[in-house]
């Protein structure tokens, strides 16, 4: 073969090898569900473009988004009497039996029904089912399977004798939750920043958030790392370093149609109860029923669900021992020593007011923060005790202005802690990320799971407690906050943290078993959840 025959066998060659490529990237691209966030992809890839990380971040927050994007109903309606109807809804005790013993299970089985009368045909309705006892003070979640077809089990195990009762709510139909979860990740729009700059002397107030769509000159404030970025609108003639606060308020954005939020109505198809034909049952203990001994709480056990159940007002975990005594009896010598990092929203910042209430030598310094959200400290001179909390990064949602200067997200937070066995993190984040695309939460979470990788490379010995979201009120502004989309985000950071070597706290479990409404809930949750976390490290 001659030389110039050579050359052009190899250009053939090349250009063959270029197409296959450029073939093989259209296939690929065709198969890529880019329907799922049509409307929040820019800002994800402006984020993209900031990281210097690989981007099989993305890669994993494509294939959570898929995932969920299949699991949740996606249906539409014309009219309001073909959607699922609380009261026209059944339930009922399958193999009904007049006495139970404790550590049975009984299922009861769900019909949904329509305003028709009329059976539906699909699922995805979100409910919401326990079992109490008021006298008792003790409650614990059921376990609920959607069987796809308006048929619904739900699993109850027994963990007191008396009578309990059964409460099965229709928290949303399926065409609520269809309609909630499109709204979700529509954009951007349902929270509304304004951002404090320092002109020298004189406070200027400008316009902030993750997706500005404007041509002005805007600040990017970036965390490269793990592709966080937020922006500004940069006020004529002032610096963007001069960003000094940040505060948000409620938009009035919706992008529910006047018909979806006639779905909304609290007791009609909102938290309604569904009827059943039995209210409760009887159990009592029986002698032929040994329980399991269970192990002392340790880190790096993850709960199933239910994790637990009340009884006269104390958690108790199913999966482990909390101990022989009451942890909160040797709370100051269980601490001595410790460095205790709380990261995340003001559900956690409830643990360092409470903690003064049982260690009368801890004592909250003045660090002489502005507002609520400041950083919080507080020491134990005696027995050597440093405990933190810090507000995790954005988005925080709140209407008073916070300082910005202290600001730092959960992961570069742990990236900054040297660790050991005397250092413990509790992490919990979800309330503020409700109003936001789920895309969001999830990169947040699987970076923060990356530095508590990390850190266990330096450090294995560090202690590391995930604490679940809660529950919170039932009001009219579901399209922002509905527990549904906690519920979601619950459910992913299980998935998520599965398989390290961290403590959980069950805090959604808590608040369902015990029926809270609360986004802060009362002092009795925030004493179970230390008391677990106790068991965890003591």
């Amino acid at each position: 073969m001659s030389n110039p025959t050579k050359i052009q066998f190899k250009m053939v060659l090349c250009l063959a090898i270029f197409f296959l490529a450029v073939l093989s990237f259209i296939i690929r691209l065709k198969t890529y569900d880019f329907k799922i966030l049509p409307k929040t992809f820019i800002c994800v890839f402006e984020k993209a473009k900031t990281s210097t990380e690989p981007n099989s971040i993305d890669v994993q927050i494509h294939e959570i988004m898929t995932l969920v994007n299949r699991t949740l109903p996606n249906v539409d309606f014309t009219f309001l009497n073909v959607t699922t109807s609380a009261k026209h809804s059944t339930a009922t005790i399958v193999d009904y039996k007049p006495m139970y013993c404790v550590g049975d299970t009984i299922t009861v089985r769900v019909e949904m029904c329509n305003y028709l009368g009329e059976k539906k045909s699909y699922g995805g309705d979100f409910l919401r089912a326990r079992i109490f006892s008021t006298k008792l003070g003790a409650g614990a979640s059921g376990e609920i399977k959607d069987f796809n077809n308006a048929t619904y089990n739900v699993y109850f195990t027994l963990f007191w004798e008396g009578e309990v009762k059964i409460s099965i709510l229709l928290m949303h139909p399926s065409e609520g939750v269809s309609a909630l979860w499109k709204s979700r990740n529509d954009g951007y729009k349902y929270i509304k920043y304004t951002g404090k700059f320092l002109n020298k002397s004189q406070e200027v107030e400008t316009e902030c958030g993750f997706c500005l769509d404007t041509k002005e000159e805007k600040c990017n404030y970036v965390e490269k790392r793990y592709g966080e970025s937020f922006y500004c609108i940069r006020p004529p003639g002032v610096a963007c370093e001069a960003f000094i606060s940040l505060k948000s308020e409620n938009s009035p954005y919706t992008n529910l149609s006047r018909v979806q939020k006639n779905l909304f109505i609290r007791f009609s198809n909102f938290g309604a109860e569904i009827p059943k034909l039995i209210q409760s049952v009887e159990v009592q203990k029986c002698s032929n029923r040994s329980r399991k001994v269970l192990t002392k709480c340790q880190i790096g056990m993850h709960p199933t669900f239910p994790s637990g159940y009340f009884f006269k007002r104390q958690w108790f975990p199913i999966y482990c021992n909390l101990s022989t005594s009451e942890p909160f009896t040797h709370i100051s010598s269980c601490l001595a020593n410790k460095m205790i990092y709380l990261m995340g929203d003001s559900t956690l910042r409830l643990w360092i007011e409470y903690f003064p209430k049982i260690i009368k030598t801890l004592k909250l310094y003045n660090n002489h923060g502005n507002g609520v959200h400041r950083t919080y400290l507080e020491f134990d001179l005696t027995n050597h005790i440093y405990i933190q909390w810090k507000k995790h990064g954005h988005p925080f949602v709140t209407q008073s202005f916070f300082s910005v200067k202290d600001h730092a997200y959960i992961a570069s937070e742990i990236d900054r802690i040297g660790g050991g066995s005397n250092t413990i993190i509790v992490i919990t984040v979800g309330q503020h990320f409700r109003p936001f695309p789920l895309d969001m939460f999830i990169r947040r979470v699987l970076s923060i799971r990356q530095a508590i990788e990390n850190l266990f490379l330096r450090s294995p010995d560090t202690k590391v407690i995930i604490k679940s979201e809660n529950t919170r009120e039932m009001n009219n502004d579901v399209e922002r906050f509905s527990d549904f989309h906690g519920y979601v985000q619950y459910l992913l950071v299980k998935d998520i943290f599965r398989g390290l070597n961290v403590g959980v706290i069950d805090a959604w479990d808590m608040t369902t078993a015990y029926e809270s409404y609360r986004v802060h809930p009362q002092e009795l949750f925030i004493k179970n959840q230390i008391n677990l976390f106790l068991s965890y490290i003591c």
